[in-house]
C-alpha cells in the first residue's frame, strides 16, 4: 500500500511517547502565555495592530509576487532600512520568514569546496541549511570555539562559522567573541542566527552582534525573525550591502519565494518604532527571565540560568514532560515542551518564554504551577 511505511512510524512515536499534535488557541484564550515567543508583549499592541491594519489597507493581503516581480513594496525596503540601522548593520534583506533567511544565508555563502562549521545545537533552519548547501558541514561542539578553530585549520579555501546567538532549547548564549576571533584567525565568515537575541540582548535590544561589537563587521552576517521579540511574522538577513546584492541574486528561498505580506511588514516595522521608542522592554524581558529561573530553583526545580529570555526546566522523560505541560494547561499555564529529536541531548524539557509585560503576580503564579505540577 502506498505510504504504508507512515502507519509504522506513527506507531513508533506514540510508543515513544513522541506524537505531536496541533492545538488551536481561540483569539480570547484564558491562558497565561509562557509557550509563544512574544519576548516583549508586543503582538498585541494597539501600534503593532494598527500597523498591520494600515499597511494591508494600503498594499492588500498578499505581496502578489516574489520580491523580484512585483512582491517588492515600499514599505519592505523601509522596513529594511530602519533594520539595518537599527541593528547596526550596513544593509538588511526581509525574507517571509526567519526560516527561508537561514536558509539563504547558509546555502548562498557557501559554495561547493566550502567549509561550514556548525555548532551541534544549532537550529533545525540552520542544520537544513546546512544539508542544502553545496559546501561541506563539519558539526563541532556546543558552543566550543576551540573546536571551531581546529575544524577551520583542517581547511584551505573559503569557509563559513554558523551558530545561533541563543539557543532555542536552553536559552544560552554563545561566545560571539570567541568564535569572530576563530573565524578571523583562519579568514572564515561567521553567520549568526540572532532569533532569540533581536529585542532581547544589546543596547535597547538591538541584538547580540550588536552587544558583543561584531555589528556592521565585513566578516559578520546576522539573521533575525520577525516572529519573536517584533511580534509579527518573516525574517531577515543583515551584512555588507555587497553580500546582501550577493543573496538578491543568489538565494533560492528569496528568488523563488513570495514575498512577506505587507501586513506582516507594517507590524515588524510599528513594533520596531516602538522598541527604538521603549528601550527598556529589552532590559525588563531579561528583568522577567532571571525571575523565573530564581523562583524555579528555589522551588527545587532544574532550570537552566537564561542568558536571553528562554528558561529551560528539565523534565525526568518525554512522557512525563507532556503530562507536565498539560497539567500546566489544566491550571491556567501555557508552557513549551520540548522533546526529541528537538533537543540535541535528548533531555526533555519544558520551556519558557519570558514576556517585558509579565507582572510579578504572574511571575509568582507561573512558578508555583510548574512546582505543584512536577512530575
Amino acid at each position: 500500500m502506498a505510504f504504508g511505511w507512515i502507519d509504522a512510524q506513527a506507531e513508533q512515536r506514540r510508543r515513544a511517547g513522541l506524537v505531536r499534535t496541533l492545538r488551536p488557541r481561540p483569539a480570547d484564550s484564558p491562558l497565561l502565555d509562557l509557550a509563544g515567543n512574544d519576548y516583549l508583549g508586543l503582538a498585541h499592541h494597539p501600534e503593532v495592530v494598527e500597523g498591520a491594519a494600515a499597511a494591508a489597507r494600503t498594499w492588500g493581503g498578499g505581496a502578489t509576487g516574489s520580491r523580484l516581480v512585483t512582491g517588492t513594496t515600499e514599505l519592505h525596503t523601509e522596513l529594511e532600512r530602519e533594520l539595518a540601522a537599527f541593528c547596526g548593520f550596513e544593509a538588511a534583506l526581509v525574507f517571509s520568514s526567519g526560516y527561508a533567511a537561514n536558509l539563504a544565508a547558509v546555502t548562498a555563502l557557501a559554495p561547493h569546496g566550502s567549509l561550514i562549521v556548525s555548532d551541534a545545537g544549532n537550529h533545525a533552519s540552520l542544520i537544513d541549511g546546512c544539508r542544502l548547501a553545496r559546501g561541506t558541514t563539519q558539526v563541532v561542539g556546543h558552543a566550543d570555539p576551540e573546536a571551531v578553530g581546529k575544524a577551520l585549520g583542517t581547511h584551505r579555501g573559503a569557509a563559513v562559522v554558523v551558530s545561533d546567538s541563543v539557543f532555542s532549547v536552553d536559552g544560552d548564549a554563545a561566545p560571539l567573541d570567541a568564535l569572530a576571533a576563530a573565524c578571523r584567525e583562519h579568514g572564515a565568515g561567521l553567520v549568526v542566527d540572532d532569533a532569540h537575541g533581536l529585542g532581547v540582548l544589546g543596547e535597547g535590544g538591538r541584538g547580540a552582534p550588536h552587544a558583543a561589537g561584531l555589528a556592521g563587521a565585513e566578516d559578520v552576517v546576522a539573521t533575525v525573525t520577525l516572529s519573536k521579540s517584533l511580534g509579527s511574522q518573516g525574517g531577515a538577513v543583515l551584512g555588507p550591502a555587497r553580500v546582501i546584492d550577493h543573496l538578491v541574486n543568489a538565494a533560492r528561498t528569496f528568488i523563488f519565494d513570495t514575498g512577506l505580506a505587507p501586513a506582516a511588514a507594517g507590524a515588524a516595522l510599528a513594533a520596531l518604532r516602538l522598541l527604538r521608542r521603549e528601550p527598556e522592554r529589552a532590559a525588563r524581558a531579561r528583568a522577567v527571565a532571571g525571575a523565573l529561573h530564581a523562583g524555579l530553583t528555589a522551588a527545587g526545580l532544574d532550570a537552566v540560568r537564561p542568558d536571553a529570555a528562554v528558561v529551560s526546566v528539565r523534565a525526568p522523560s518525554p512522557g512525563q514532560a507532556v503530562q507536565w505541560a498539560a497539567d500546566c494547561r489544566t491550571a491556567g499555564l501555557a508552557v513549551g515542551c520540548f522533546r526529541p529529536p528537538s533537543v540535541p541531548d535528548g533531555i526533555s524539557r519544558l520551556r519558557l518564554t519570558a514576556r517585558a509585560d509579565l507582572t510579578e503576580a504572574q511571575i509568582d503564579g507561573a512558578v508555583r504551577v510548574i512546582g505543584e505540577t512536577r512530575p
